[in-house]
């Protein structure tokens, strides 16, 4: 398998969201850590800045009006329309109080949003705090199309990647720390129900998307680390002990390029594991017709796989 790295200009390129319609169709759209909203062409010879949130954009979405929903860290639930950068918050914070970490969203026909907020108790700087401690307090909330905000689940480990069932039936959120994608069933004799879509997963899942082909994938950013596995098992002194040791002797995430994809049974249909020196720590990947394009919340480029 050859991957391809188109460079853009920006460190961080998150996640990664294609057109599917008009002119653009094909373009995929990224997001960086200065906050700019980039559009890379299929090829990637054109890159052109689309828009700016002022804060730290990750996960992206269409909405059905088509603009497009970006999950920003530090500003919240935000849509953007990509042709003129035109921004609205939808949501800032919850029960009186602002987000910390808005991180990733799925958007039903209805203008429905599910998303996740990482944690309750750091922002994206300190991510690496809350994932070592655990602190379970991550959350996958609901925003319904008349505007209202509810909580769906609480009590998770970095809540991360969201993505909906084919018939809208369940969401599912990426417990990045524990490991797996929990899944909500939404309708159904099922409606209420909580299981799992993946666990024991052989690295700490980022974001999560349904592909075109009707798979959902699911990007791995590193490797299990059998050390910070045996940290989060230890009592939360040693855990925030670890957090405050210099950086250079931290534990630090792996090289890998890897990602999952997963049919509604749970049953495991790709594990792309690319070796190259050239990208590392996939946190966005979208399948679209046949090309799975990766983001990266530490490289300056997008990357793309035909399968």
């Amino acid at each position: 398998m050859s991957l391809t790295v188109f460079p853009v200009p920006g460190d961080g390129a998150e996640d990664v969201l294609v057109a599917e319609l008009g002119e653009y169709a094909g373009f995929a759209y990224t997001g960086t850590d200065d906050g700019s909203l980039l559009r890379v062409s299929p090829d990637g010879r054109q890159i052109q800045r689309i828009g700016h949130t002022g804060g730290r954009p990750l996960g992206l979405e269409w909405l059905p009006d088509g603009r497009m929903l970006v999950c920003d860290a530090r500003r919240g639930l935000l849509a953007v329309h990509p042709d003129t950068g035109d921004l609205e918050p939808l949501v800032t914070e919850v029960d009186g109080r602002p987000m910390r970490f808005c991180n990733n969203a799925a958007v039903v026909g209805d203008g429905t949003i599910y998303f996740s907020d990482s944690s309750a108790t750091y922002g994206i700087d300190e991510w690496k705090r809350d994932f070592v401690e655990d602190t379970r307090t991550g959350r996958l909330l609901r925003r319904d199309a008349t505007g209202q905000v509810s909580v769906l689940l609480e009590g998770l480990a970095f809540a991360n990647g969201v993505a909906l069932g084919p018939g809208e039936d369940y969401v599912a959120v990426a417990e990045t720390a524990a490991r797996t994608v929990v899944r909500l069933w939404l309708t159904g004799a099922r409606a209420g129900e909580r299981d799992h879509l993946a666990k024991d997963l052989p690295g700490y899942p980022d974001n999560i998307a349904r592909g075109s082909d009707g798979l959902i994938w699911v990007s791995l950013a590193s490797p299990t680390d059998p050390v910070v596995e045996r940290i989060q098992r230890g009592p939360l002194p040693l855990r925030r002990l670890v957090t405050r040791i210099p950086e250079r002797l931290q534990p630090k995430p792996k090289r890998t390029v890897r990602v999952h994809a997963y049919d509604d049974a749970g049953t495991l249909v790709h594990d792309l594991d690319v070796s190259t020196p050239d990208f590392h720590m996939v946190t966005g990947v979208r399948e679209h017709r046949g090309r799975v394009w990766m983001g990266s919340l530490h490289e300056p480029a997008v990357a793309v796989l035909d399968l």
